[in-house]
């Protein structure tokens, strides 16, 4: 009597089958994931705002004046800038300083035009390079927007 091997495998058919499900898994994770990550983007220029604001307040206990950041510092030129200091001026004034303990995340951009700066209030802005969004936040008001813009850096 022969015995007969019987072979072990997958048909083609079932090969297929997988393929299917793994594309129809893909198409529904993929542009889930991309949302995810501009969230992200967006939610670390949100921190660092909040960041730079509670070094705003420090700066003013200290010196009476907020800071101003008249030209847009971090992410510029690029998303992989990351920025420890963040240097300005006292109010109006061409009077160096820096906001103690503030830096931005890598990607994120910050600017404090002098025009906007008072003797009770200030408005920030930051965005990141990757994100949708730039977020808006004042001395009085705390974080008020967050409106979509076009581009890497904060304008």
């Amino acid at each position: 009597m022969v015995q007969v091997k019987k072979e072990k495998g997958f048909t083609l058919i079932e090969l297929m089958i997988v393929v299917a499900i793994i594309g129809i898994l893909a198409a529904i994770a993929i542009p889930q994931f991309s949302s995810y990550r501009l969230k992200a983007f967006n939610s670390a220029a949100k921190s660092d705002l909040r960041n730079v604001m509670t070094s705003e307040e420090a700066s003013f206990a200290e010196n009476q004046q907020y800071v101003a950041v008249t030209k847009a510092i971090g992410a510029t030129a690029g998303p992989t800038t990351i920025t420890n200091t963040i240097n300005g001026t006292l109010g109006k004034s061409t009077t160096a300083a820096s906001l103690p303990g503030a830096k931005l995340s890598k990607g994120v951009s910050l600017i404090i035009p002098s025009g906007t700066i008072t003797a009770q209030d200030y408005v920030a802005r930051t965005k990141h390079w990757l994100g949708d969004k730039t977020q808006k936040g004042s001395a009085a008001t705390g974080i008020t927007t967050s409106t979509a813009t076009a581009g890497g850096k904060v304008i």
